[in-house]
């Protein structure tokens, strides 16, 4: 197509990690993106690549992930949303569609990510509705939750998270500004743990995590925790990250600029396709 006989869209969506390996198409395995582009290639007869903000691993949620796509002009934001939903599979659902500038670019242009993570400490954690969205540790002793919060008071600032992230990655560098890092009860669950910052490393979160209830369950001091924030040169290592499955991208936002001005929410009743956090 050329860019004058095309037209860009934003697309958010939900999905439960369970059934794909991760968003990045994959040979021979399901994965976010493979799902979108069969169904995008089904309505429009042609393949449409998909950019998303990120690439979410095997397991990991999404309630907030971002993805751009060109199709021709004939196809607006209503038409577009209601026929992927009409086929997507029941794990995916997309929650907005809009009309974005030409240029737009999902992960690029984006000036801030969110997640959570579900952590189960509740009693029933272990039934099969509750355990494929939260770390399913069930109650535990010795527990101190004071220490869960300090360890997240601890995060933000602008700062090294070498320390927090698989190895592999130094083309990317090292820092990233976290802007807000806070657990809180809940219900049903036991706590959620929210993250927001300009950029992430790999399993960042998810060694973030791992570390503080490894921090709660006094298996290791939390000054460790803290010498590994201010000093990415030490010789302490991080504990094992968080199960993917308690994982959720949450959100991800752009200046008003890129974002577009045409948002697709349409009034009737919720799509009966929309997956159960």
């Amino acid at each position: 197509m050329n860019r004058s006989d095309r037209r860009r869209f934003a697309l958010r969506l939900h999905y439960h990690g369970a059934d794909f390996h991760g968003w990045q198409l994959q040979k021979n395995v399901p994965t976010v993106q493979g799902a979108v582009e069969a169904v995008l290639e089904r309505i429009t007869g042609q393949r449409r690549p998909v950019v998303a903000s990120g690439r979410t691993d095997a397991g990991v949620h999404a309630t907030g992930q971002v993805a751009s796509v060109d199709l021709p002009e004939r196809w607006d934001a209503p038409s577009l949303r209601a026929a992927l939903n009409a086929l997507l599979p029941r794990s995916v659902w997309v929650e907005e569609v809009r009309r974005v500038p030409d240029d737009f670019h999902p992960r690029f242009h984006a000036i801030r990510r969110s997640y959570r993570y579900h952590l189960g400490t509740a009693d029933d954690v272990g039934s099969p509705f509750k355990r494929s969205t939260c770390w399913a540790l069930g109650p535990v002793e010795p527990w101190d939750e004071e220490l869960l919060h300090r360890g997240a008071a601890a995060i933000p600032g602008t700062r090294s998270f070498r320390r927090f992230a698989k190895a592999g990655q130094p083309e990317r560098g090292e820092e990233c500004r976290v802007e807000r890092a806070e657990w809180s009860p809940l219900e049903g669950i036991g706590y959620v743990f929210r993250i927001s910052a300009d950029r992430y490393l790999h399993h960042m979160v998810r060694y973030l995590t791992g570390t503080m209830v490894e921090v709660a369950r006094g298996h290791r001091p939390l000054d460790h925790m803290l010498t590994m924030l201010n000093d990415p040169d030490t010789d302490l290592r991080t504990s094992p990250p968080a199960p993917s499955e308690g994982l959720f991208l949450d959100e991800v936002e752009y200046p008003e600029s890129r974002w577009g001005t045409s948002p697709d929410r349409d009034p009737s009743p919720p799509n009966p396709r929309t997956p159960t956090p």
